[in-house]
């Protein structure tokens, strides 16, 4: 940063501080309306216009000016082409005043100063989407004859424009973000409205903000395709600069536009191939939501707590210490914590009524403390042992309901055993619970990886059966029916077996004892 003249804002801290600031705006609204030089009269006017209203003296007004030429911030010519009658009239007319370049940017810094202190930042997706409209009108452009010269520079100025917009908006909105993080001492229904709203801006504002980020990265790549050095030669034509004695402008303004897409590639693109700004941002909002949610959540987490312990003794401290006398003390300390006699713990002795109660603790002879009430803070039950329950009934039961289990399995795998490759087709009519077997073992085949001979495998979860499924050899379809509805569908070639090769199922136990007996 260059250093700044040591003259050049004086005007805002010496005496009379305001008069100096309303002079200079004066001429700053002055040069709006094209009134490059004033006269003291006219300065006088101009001072009312922009809202002074208090009297000033000639003197002390040719003084303010006086500083303000002495500063550099005001220059005074001689006006030579008026005709003056009186010698009155010659020095109120004579002077004519007017801003310097550094009254220029002493004005315009202050102005942008006081704009800072009233703005608040905001995050404005639309920026974003203005920005890439620019940009596709730009590529549109560069494609145009030399015609469009002014066209691109408008554009390009808007563009930037746009991004200068963005990069100031976000630097105050995250500046008031952090602000409001550590904010402190504030009404807790307005911290809580304020925080509460910020959160639901900040999730809105993140609704495709990556969308628009890389939408806004590709129009970056598609305007460089068309190549930034002659769109800024174009736009430098069709910027129209007016000639000037000295150097020529063109090289710091085409520079000024070099560095303008440079802070656009940093926010969007990197050259680098870091982490574009945009993202960064993205992470800044996101951290900023979970650490308002966190303090949102204490806020109403200490609504809820009515009072806290550290409050309450706190509030009992200030008590103790008004209290006038130390019996008051003592009555407070009682009333507070509910401490009597020695035996607060609900302990006696074998016999209380050999203790008089009026007895001081250290002269009473010791009571046995159990080690629970030590350690967790009650003490000992001794009650009735508790009634084991008869679990016969309940085994017995599980038991009769594994037999069943296992009986319908066996009688299942016994009814799909093929005893070799057959169609789907073939099963014709099953029991609900044999066809909702043949699905798993179907839906086990099918998700298997075929073999190289087009063949799948699968067995079931405990490892006894065994299926495998054949592709079928023809356009084939098989209906399975049941009492709850039928399944139609490609009539597969089947081969299920006990795992291991072995060509029988386990039968029921029930069936077994039939043909031992």
């Amino acid at each position: 940063m260059h250093r700044v003249p040591p003259e050049m804002f004086r005007f805002t801290t010496v005496e009379r501080a305001d008069l100096y600031g309303a002079v200079l705006n004066a001429f700053g609204v002055a040069g709006e309306h094209l009134e490059t030089a004033l006269g003291l009269d006219a300065v006088r006017e101009r001072l009312r216009a922009v809202g002074w209203v208090a009297a000033v003296e000639d003197a002390e007004l040719h003084e303010v000016l006086k500083k303000l030429v002495q500063w550099e911030l005001l220059d005074v010519v001689h006006n030579h082409a008026e005709n003056y009658r009186t010698a009155e009239e010659y020095e109120r007319r004579n002077l004519q005043y007017s801003l310097t370049r550094r009254g220029e940017a002493a004005l315009a810094g202050v102005r942008h100063a006081l704009e800072v202190l009233a703005s608040t930042g905001a995050l404005q997706t639309a920026v974003l989407e203005a920005i890439a409209d620019r940009l596709d009108e730009l590529s549109l452009l560069c494609a145009e004859p030399a015609s469009a010269d002014r066209r691109i520079f408008s554009t390009l100025r808007e563009l930037e424009g746009h991004l200068d917009a963005l990069v100031e908006n976000t630097k105050a909105f995250n500046g008031e973000l952090q602000r409001l993080l550590r904010a402190e001492g504030a009404d807790l229904e307005v911290f809580h409205e304020v925080k509460a709203a910020t959160v639901a801006y900040l999730q809105e504002f993140l609704v495709n903000l990556d969308r628009r980020g890389q939408a806004v990265a590709a129009a970056v790549v598609r305007v460089e395709e068309r190549g930034t050095a002659l769109l800024r030669e174009r736009a430098l034509r069709g910027a129209e600069l007016p000639p000037t004695a000295g150097t020529d402008p063109a090289a710091g303004w085409l520079e000024g536009r070099r560095a303008r897409w440079a802070g656009l590639r940093a926010w969007f693109l990197p050259d680098d191939g870091g982490r574009p700004r945009i993202e960064q941002l993205h992470d800044i909002a996101r951290r900023a939501i979970v650490s308002l949610l966190q303090v949102l959540e204490r806020i109403n987490e200490s609504r809820r707590r009515s009072t806290s312990a550290v409050q309450d003794f706190r509030e009992l401290a200030r008590w103790f210490a008004a209290a006038p006398v130390e019996e008051d003390l003592h009555r407070l300390w009682s009333a507070a914590f509910g401490l009597g006699p020695a035996r607060h713990a609900h302990l006696a002795h074998p016999d209380p009524e050999l203790i008089p109660p009026s007895l001081s603790w250290s002269e009473a002879p010791p009571v046995e403390v159990s080690a629970l009430l030590r350690t967790s803070g009650r003490t000992e039950r001794f009650t009735r042992t508790g009634r084991v329950r008869d679990v016969t009934a309940v085994k017995a039961e599980r038991a009769e309901r594994a037999r069943a289990e296992r009986a319908e399995l066996a009688r299942a795998w016994e009814a799909l055993e093929t005893g070799g490759p057959v169609r789907l087709s073939s099963f014709g009519t099953l029991d609900p619970a044999v066809f909702e077997r043949l699905l798993d073992l179907l839906g086990r085949a099918l998700s298997a990886t075929p073999d190289a001979d087009g063949l799948r495998r699968a067995m079931t979860g405990d490892g006894r059966v065994e299926v495998v499924l054949s592709p079928p050899p023809d356009q084939g379809t098989a209906v399975l029916r049941t009492a709850q509805g039928s399944l139609a569908g490609p009539d597969y070639v089947l081969h299920i077996t006990a795992a291991g090769g072995a060509s029988a199922f386990p039968a029921p136990r029930a069936a077994r004892q039939e043909a031992a007996g």
